[in-house]
C-alpha cells in the first residue's frame, strides 16, 4: 500500500502530548484519527499512563495501521454492551434518557471495579490487604497481565526503537518519588517502560525496570506538557496537547465525588502558567538580545557573553489545546467506564475537536517571532 503524501508544516517539530485518565483515553485515539486524516505527521508523542499506551501504540504501528491500531485497542478493552449487561438503561426511549445513561455508566463502571476490563486489566484472587506480598509486583486490586498481552500483540518496539518518531513516556521512580521519563532516543523502550508509566496505585502494581520499581507518571503530574516545554528541542514547534481532566467543577456532594474532584485539580493541566511563563521569556529574551548588541565586539567571545547570547535564541510555537469535556451524565467513575458505547462516544468528541480546531484560521501557520506562543482551542457548542 503507497502511504498518502504528508502535509508540508512550517515547523521543525510536530509534538501530540497526551495525559493519563485511563477509559476517557479513548478521546485521544479520536484526536489522533483527525489529525491522521489531514495528512498530518508527528516528530514526538510525549505520554503518561493511557497517554504512553495510546503513544506507543502510534509509534509502534506502521503509518498505515495506526488507526487501525488503536481502534483494535480500544475494542478491545471496552464491552460491546455496558459490563453490567444493563443496556436498556442507556436506550434513548428510555423515559428519562439522561438518568438512563446515569445508571448504564454507574452499572458499568461497577462491572469494571469489581471484575476489570477484558484484555486490560483483572481482579487479583487474592489482595494483599493487611498483610505484606511476597514483592511489589503484587501489591495492587488488579493484575495488568492482560494489558502486557495486547500490548505485546499490537506494539512492534522494533519500530518504536528504530526511532521514526520520538517517544516520551513518564513514570515515577517509587524509592525517590522523582519523575522519571523513558525515552527511545536515550535508550530501547521496551513493554515493561509502557507499563510502568500506566502502574497508578493502589489499584495497579509497580513495575520493575533495571531492577527499580516505577508507578504511574500520574503520581507527580499528570501534565506531559511540562517536559515537553522544558526540553524546547525545537525553535519552531506545533504541539497538540490532549488533556482528559478540567480543574474547574461543581462543589461535590457525596465521597465518591469529593474524589474524583480532588483527583481532578490533581490531574489537570497547568499547562496555562507554563504558556505565561513562555511569554515572559520571550520579552526577556529580546530585552537581553538588545544589550548584548551593545557589547563590543572584542568581548563577544567572553564565556558570560556567550553564555547570555545562547539564552537570546527565542523559539516561537503554535499550542492547539484540546481538553475532553465530561457530559452530564458521566460519574465520578468516568474513568472506569469502559463500556463500547462510552468509548464510542468519547473517540467522537477527540475526532470533532481536533476536526474543529484545524479549521481556525492561522492553526497551521508560523506564528511570528514576537508572539512566543500561539494558542488555538476548538470553540464548544452550548452544550459543550
Amino acid at each position: 500500500m503507497v502511504q498518502a503524501q504528508k502535509r508540508v508544516l512550517p515547523f521543525e517539530g510536530v509534538v501530540l502530548v497526551l495525559q493519563g485518565g485511563g477509559a476517557l483515553g479513548a478521546y485521544q485515539a479520536g484526536v489522533f484519527q483527525a489529525l491522521d486524516e489531514a495528512d498530518i505527521e508527528l516528530n514526538w508523542l510525549c505520554g503518561i499512563s493511557i497517554g504512553a499506551i495510546n503513544a506507543a501504540l502510534i509509534a509502534g504501528s506502521p503509518p498505515d495501521r495506526r488507526v487501525a491500531h488503536l481502534r483494535e485497542f480500544w475494542e478491545a478493552v471496552t464491552q460491546p454492551e455496558p459490563a453490567s449487561g444493563f443496556s436498556w438503561l442507556a436506550n434513548p426511549l428510555w423515559p428519562s434518557p439522561e438518568n438512563g445513561l446515569i445508571w448504564a455508566n454507574r452499572m458499568s463502571a461497577f462491572g469494571t471495579m469489581l471484575y476489570g476490563a477484558r484484555n486490560f486489566f483483572s481482579l487479583r484472587p487474592v489482595l494483599p490487604v493487611g498483610s505484606s506480598a511476597e514483592k511489589p509486583d503484587l501489591v495492587s486490586f488488579y493484575d495488568l497481565s492482560p494489558l502486557k498481552a495486547t500490548l505485546a500483540r499490537l506494539v512492534d518496539f522494533d519500530l518504536i526503537n528504530a526511532k521514526a518518531m520520538r517517544l516520551s513516556v513518564g513514570a515515577t521512580h517509587v524509592r525517590t518519588g522523582q519523575a522519571i521519563w523513558f525515552e527511545n532516543t536515550e535508550r530501547e523502550i521496551a513493554l515493561n517502560h509502557i507499563i510502568a508509566s500506566a502502574s497508578l496505585p493502589p489499584g495497579f502494581p509497580a513495575t520493575e525496570v533495571d531492577g527499580e520499581y516505577y508507578w504511574d507518571g500520574g503520581v507527580v503530574s499528570n501534565t506531559p506538557m511540562q517536559w515537553v516545554v522544558d526540553n524546547r528541542p525545537y525553535s519552531t514547534g506545533l504541539v497538540f496537547q490532549v488533556d482528559l481532566w478540567d480543574a474547574t467543577g461543581e462543589v461535590p456532594l457525596d465521597i465518591a465525588a469529593a474524589n474524583m474532584r480532588a483527583m481532578e485539580i490533581h490531574s489537570a493541566s497547568r499547562v496555562n502558567i507554563s504558556v505565561e511563563e513562555y511569554r515572559k521569556m520571550q520579552r526577556i529574551r529580546s530585552a537581553l538580545g538588545g544589550i548584548l548588541e551593545q557589547i563590543p565586539e572584542d568581548r563577544r567571545n567572553e564565556p558570560e557573553y556567550l553564555m547570555l547570547a545562547e539564552e537570546t535564541h527565542a523559539t516561537v510555537a503554535t499550542l492547539v489545546q484540546l481538553k475532553y469535556e465530561t457530559k452530564k451524565y458521566e460519574l465520578a467513575s468516568k474513568i472506569f467506564e469502559f463500556s463500547r458505547r462510552g468509548m464510542e462516544e468519547h473517540w467522537q468528541a477527540g475526532h470533532d475537536d481536533m476536526r474543529a480546531v484545524l479549521e481556525e484560521p492561522g492553526v497551521l501557520e508560523l506564528p511570528h517571532a514576537s508572539e512566543g506562543v500561539r494558542v488555538f482551542a476548538p470553540r464548544k457548542g452550548a452544550d459543550g
